[in-house]
């Protein structure tokens, strides 16, 4: 569906407002969406009629101090509604001038409506016509500027009015570069009692090299009305209020916003298609393996001292930890790197720090559990597979072969004494007993002197098992920072998803007005 500018720029305002407490986008940012205008001049009398009635063209008047805006509307009523003179630089207030059938009750909310004085006509020649003198843009008064720039969305066309001793004015000269776009224009140069043609042409110029083909351009002078152009200017003005030139003013305004908004939005995804997350990846991969072995070489000997007290007090609590102040240190270190490369890749820093933040507060604690764990399980099976497999086939040999050695002697000895007893010869002589000793105990000295010698040392096992798990927590703080800077990506991906289909929404197209060598086409700059 096809969204109002108002919704859209809403819209816009609270996407960059989540990404912006993300940190994803600047403070800037939302300055430049806050700063974009949601009001337009179709609201200011938009419930005055039926929908099928026109509206009416609101006009104001702009200008630096002394230019005589004030006059130009007490002339154009027939009577002082104004203030104008000395007055006028400490005003407050903006005067509304309108035909009577207008209702100004039905002004927006949110237009600071306490700053109006208001004023009402019965000339149908203007009834479509509604006059605003805004308060002087250059005043020492701070509040007069914000209450023009407040106003501004609300207006169709500007008169600018401008003395010619004054014409040259940067501060309203400055606006109209800004706002040009925006607004049809009318130029009058005021007090032409007192000016030049020199002047005139000399200030034609500037609106020609400002990108005004053709500006319209009036002399009005009120101390000498005779021969001024303010007749010509009231008649641009009611040609300017019909309903066709009306319609396309307000299209015209809408395509703007809309336009300043996609502005606004491109930069922002620019910014978010400039983050390049494969990059730090990459960074991370490239710098982890020295990482590891810088950090390995400097707690060998925080492993060693541990695995030493768990041999010596394995029933007792120690202040040892595999992950000291050292160590969190060089994690640290690597974090760091990686903030500043996410610097480097345009991804926001404030991101990749709160993102890391977990796994900086942990590491020590996972450090220390999967050591104690790996360490532990290691106790209880040291050595390798071949070890524990000798250990038990030595374990039964020690029991078995004295067993087989004693059968082989005391089968011998019973044959010895069956013989003995038939033939008549001696028994047993000292020489066998000495080798039936000695076979009995090699029998089991053997198998027994195999079996201390395979017994694996408990520190260095204990060793291996804190080194062991502390290889798989760093594994696991490694795969941890990755997923969270996937995490990040995906999360950019799907607030850039969420950009653009806003762009999508506030696309316009180039259309070009149909009667550009008209009015129309010498009031508004080229685009």
């Amino acid at each position: 569906m096809a969204y109002e500018y108002s919704d859209l720029l809403q819209q816009a305002k609270h996407w960059a407002q989540i990404a912006y407490n993300e940190g994803r986008v600047p403070a800037a940012g939302l300055e430049v969406l806050d700063a974009l205008e949601a009001g337009d001049s179709h609201a200011l009398f938009a419930d005055n009629s039926s929908a099928q009635a026109q509206r009416p063209l609101i006009v104001a008047f702009m200008g630096g101090t002394g230019v005589g805006k004030s006059t130009l509307l007490n002339r154009l009523a027939g009577q002082p509604i104004a203030r104008a003179g000395v007055e006028r630089p400490t005003s407050r207030e903006v005067t509304l001038y309108h035909h009577h059938s207008l209702s100004p009750q039905s002004l927006p909310t949110g237009l600071p409506v306490d700053s109006i004085k208001i004023s009402q006509h019965y000339d149908e020649a203007n009834r479509h016509i509604v006059w605003i003198d805004m308060p002087d843009f250059d005043s020492v008064e701070l509040h007069n500027r914000h209450l023009v720039l407040e106003w501004l969305p609300h207006i169709d066309v500007l008169l600018y009015v401008v003395s010619p001793e004054r014409y040259r004015d940067n501060k309203a000269w400055q606006l109209l570069l800004s706002e040009g776009a925006k607004h049809a224009w009318l130029f009058v140069m005021n007090q032409w009692d007192r000016g030049q043609p020199v002047q005139f042409d000399d200030f034609k110029q500037q609106l020609m090299k400002a990108g005004f083909k053709e500006p319209l351009l009036f002399r009005t002078s009120c101390s000498d009305p005779v021969s001024d152009d303010f007749a010509q200017l009231l008649e641009q003005i009611q040609q300017l209020s019909g309903s066709h030139n009306i319609i396309q003013l307000q299209q015209r305004a809408a395509q703007m916003r809309r336009m300043q908004l996609q502005m606004a939005l491109r930069q922002m995804e620019q910014e978010f298609s400039a983050q390049d997350y494969q990059a730090l990846l990459q960074f991370l991969d490239s710098r982890w393996p020295e990482f590891e072995t810088n950090l390995y070489s400097g707690i060998e000997w925080l492993l060693l001292q541990l695995a030493k007290f768990w041999v010596d007090h394995l029933d007792q609590k120690t202040a040892l930890k595999p992950w000291d102040d050292w160590a969190q240190n060089r994690l640290n270190d690597l974090l760091d790197e990686l903030i500043v490369q996410a610097d480097q890749q345009r991804i926001p820093g404030k991101v990749i720090k709160t993102t890391l933040q977990a796994v900086r507060a942990n590491a020590g604690n996972i450090v220390a559990n999967q050591s104690e764990l790996a360490g532990r399980q290691a106790l209880l099976n040291p050595g390798n597979w071949l070890q524990r497999f000798l250990l038990k086939l030595t374990a039964v040999a020690e029991t078995l072969l004295p067993l087989a050695a004693m059968a082989v002697v005391g089968y011998q000895i019973y044959v010895g004494y069956y013989h003995s007893a038939v033939e008549s010869t001696s028994y047993l002589g000292s020489d066998f007993a000495i080798h039936s000793l000695l076979l009995v105990a090699m029998s089991w000295l053997m198998p027994f002197f195999l079996h201390k010698k395979l017994q694996p040392s408990l520190q260095k096992a204990a060793n291996q098992g804190l080194q062991k798990g502390l290889r798989q927590a760093l594994a696991g703080i490694r795969a941890e920072i990755r997923q969270n800077l996937l995490n990040e990506e995906l999360r950019t991906t799907e607030l850039k998803k969420q950009l653009q289909v806003l762009l999508a929404e506030c696309n316009v197209t180039n259309e070009t007005l149909q009667d550009k060598s008209g009015v129309l086409g010498r009031v508004l700059l080229e685009s």
